[in-house]
């Protein structure tokens, strides 16, 4: 897998019989730009040169580079389930392996590059977040989007899971898991922190579908 085969899974466009319009060729490109190089050290000429297009083009659809990056994590929450949930929901119908079955395929697609580049919305979120704090609601927006989808599943998962849990808690706490694993992954180069991380995360299901199943057969 490389570079752009990782940018098709974590941002771009999903595919589509019709060639991709202005819009479409701009955003795609600034997604994949602002995940490779960063956003600050992205430049406008050189998401014009990979998009193909004129800077009256972008500006006509996008005032300000800052607007170009809302457009993009707008999109993002657009690409969330038929990118990234929608291919989990299809492998496993089981509500709990979901969650791991999301996790790793966030392994697999950042495994093959020995995690270089890292989640685009977390690298944002560290980047950008305090630089530019109108920005703030949309990468949360990101995050809220992503928990809700574990959230669901959690909550699917009905008795087989403690009845005072809370579930929305453990729905961020899995993503404090993915995106916590992937960072030092980042940094060691390797999978062995992400996959500690996971396995913690198992541990703790194991111990909470013990529990629930000893308060089902209780009398």
């Amino acid at each position: 897998m490389n570079v752009q085969s990782l940018s098709d899974h974590s941002m771009a466009f999903p595919p589509t019989n019709q060639p991709p319009d202005t819009r479409s060729r701009i955003l795609d490109a600034a997604a994949r730009l602002f995940h490779e190089q960063g956003f600050n050290a992205t430049g406008v000429s050189t998401i014009l040169r990979e998009a193909g297009v004129n800077p009256g083009s972008l500006y006509n659809l996008f005032p300000s580079k800052d607007a170009l990056l809302a457009a993009v994590l707008e999109r993002y929450t657009e690409l969330l389930h038929p990118i990234v949930m929608e291919p989990v929901e299809k492998k496993t119908s089981d509500p709990i392996e979901r969650v791991f079955a999301l996790l790793q395929q966030y392994r697999e697609w950042y495994s093959p590059l020995e995690f270089r580049l890292g989640c685009p919305i977390g690298n944002l979120a560290l980047e950008v977040a305090d630089s530019h704090p109108e920005i703030r609601p949309l990468i949360q927006q990101n995050f809220d989007g992503w928990s809700a989808y574990v959230r669901k599943w959690l909550d699917d998962a009905g008795d087989r899971l403690p009845r005072d849990l809370d579930r929305k808690q453990l729905a961020a706490t899995v993503l404090t898991v993915m995106e916590g694993g992937l960072m030092q992954a980042r940094s060691s180069r390797s999978a062995a922190a992400y996959d500690a991380s996971v396995g913690q995360l198992r541990a703790y299901f194991d111990l909470l579908l013990a529990r629930a199943s000893a308060g089902r057969t209780q009398p």
